[in-house]
């Protein structure tokens, strides 16, 4: 079996050292040749615990090739971004493009499958233009939609272990697509059409970004009134049937922040809820990096001078160098471009170096600063003692009590 994934990215890249891990001749394409250079060197250029010594592996016993074009393979997967046109339109160009290169590749009996987050009715799109390019192959191939639902940090387990939903074309297509699936997912396949399969990941990022709003307005309400939010919501969730998550500083990641605007843009109507969610969440961001301006402003009042500030995090969430859609980038950029001359430290211990943010240790940030600010949770910052000398702005529960 040989299978192409068109996309090396923070889902492709796995995915493709997993198939390879599992027998499967790879070749994982990329259009950015530092990523397919250093790929073929058994090196990842993301952050994941554990996929870096798979890398070596497959790489060393030639089941996982990098290259810029594809090749030919008896299944293709299209596993590139979706980003946004203007006005949260979801832009399908890049699905697109990755399918226009693997047409003339194509063959009678081989499957092709999209992974990519879409608007649904993405993979008909896509049908219909293999079909139009090649009307040799109508009938003749096979077309699915699979979408990942995997957490940054835990792919690894998350890519074998957990279910996952397939939905083709027609039942022949969703029958070979799990035969694929089969060979190293050891959680159940969920057989549906494409459209569901499509809406179903759209909904399960989409539901949480509801659960997440809730969570974050009543940290809003909770400021105000004068309420410790953590503890809140930890005597809260003591009701057998109340489960309320964790409040941050937003929501962040090319998911939840993102897939709900797939469905708000195509039935604006209809999504009430979802709409008001994107809307809190991105609301929660903007408010922490005017109550961490406003603070210091308070400080500068009081004590005659500019607060040293420490950013702490810059990730979407705990443990990862993962920066898409991240809340934390946001308000570190807000708060430096609202303080002209401030003394501000950012630290993201997951990243080495950053292109706009000078970085700066952990450990120096927390003992330089006046002011420090927790956007992330990272599992390093929860090692700092509480120092009552510090005034400690906690969007992330550090220090709960």
């Amino acid at each position: 079996m040989k299978a192409t994934f068109m996309g090396l990215g923070y889902i492709g890249l796995p995915t493709a050292i997993i198939a390879a891990q599992h027998g499967i001749e790879v070749t994982g394409v990329d259009i950015n040749p530092q990523v397919v250079e250093l790929t073929n060197q058994g090196i990842i250029h993301i952050v994941e615990p554990g996929l870096q010594e798979l890398c070596k592996k497959v790489v060393e016993n030639g089941t996982l090739k990098a290259s810029r074009t594809p090749r030919e393979a008896d299944a293709y997967f299209i596993v590139v971004p979706t980003p946004f046109k203007g006005n949260h339109e979801p832009d399908i160009s890049y699905v697109e493009a990755a399918t226009r290169m693997v047409v003339p590749l194509l063959k009678a009996g081989d499957l092709f499958v999209i992974e990519s987050t879409s608007p649904v009715g993405t993979t008909e799109k896509m049908t219909h233009l293999i079909f139009e390019l090649r009307p040799d192959l109508k009938d003749k191939i096979y077309i699915a939609y699979c979408p990942e639902r995997v957490l940054p940090g835990n792919v690894i387990y998350e890519l074998v272990h957990n279910d996952r939903v397939i939905g083709g074309i027609n039942a022949e297509s969703t029958e070979k697509a799990i035969t694929f699936y089969s060979r190293f997912v050891q959680g159940t396949l969920h057989k549906t059409n494409a459209r569901t399969a499509e809406m179903c990941k759209l909904t399960e990022n989409s539901s949480r970004d509801v659960q997440i709003a809730f969570a974050n307005e009543l940290s809003l309400i909770c400021d105000k009134a004068g309420i410790n939010v953590w503890e809140l919501v930890e005597l809260a969730n003591k009701h057998p049937r109340v489960n309320i998550l964790q409040p941050g500083c937003g929501v962040g990641g090319h998911c939840i922040a993102v897939d709900p605007y797939f469905i708000t843009a195509d039935f604006p109507v209809e999504s009430q809820i979802i709409s008001k969610a994107r809307e809190i969440n991105n609301y929660k961001a903007f408010w922490c990096a005017e109550k961490i301006r406003n603070e210091m402003l308070q400080f500068e009042l009081k004590n005659g001078r500019k607060p040293v500030v420490a950013i702490m995090g810059l990730a979407f969430k705990p443990d990862i160098d993962d920066l898409r859609e991240a809340p934390a980038k946001y308000i570190a950029t807000k708060v430096i471009q609202s303080c002209n001359n401030a003394d501000i430290l950012v630290v993201e211990p997951n990243v080495e170096e950053h292109k706009v943010f000078k970085l700066t240790p952990y450990q120096d940030a927390y003992e330089r600063a006046d002011m420090v600010a927790f956007l992330v949770a990272h599992k390093e910052f929860k090692k700092l003692p509480y120092r009552e000398d510090k005034q400690i702005l906690d969007f992330c529960g550090i220090y709960k009590k």
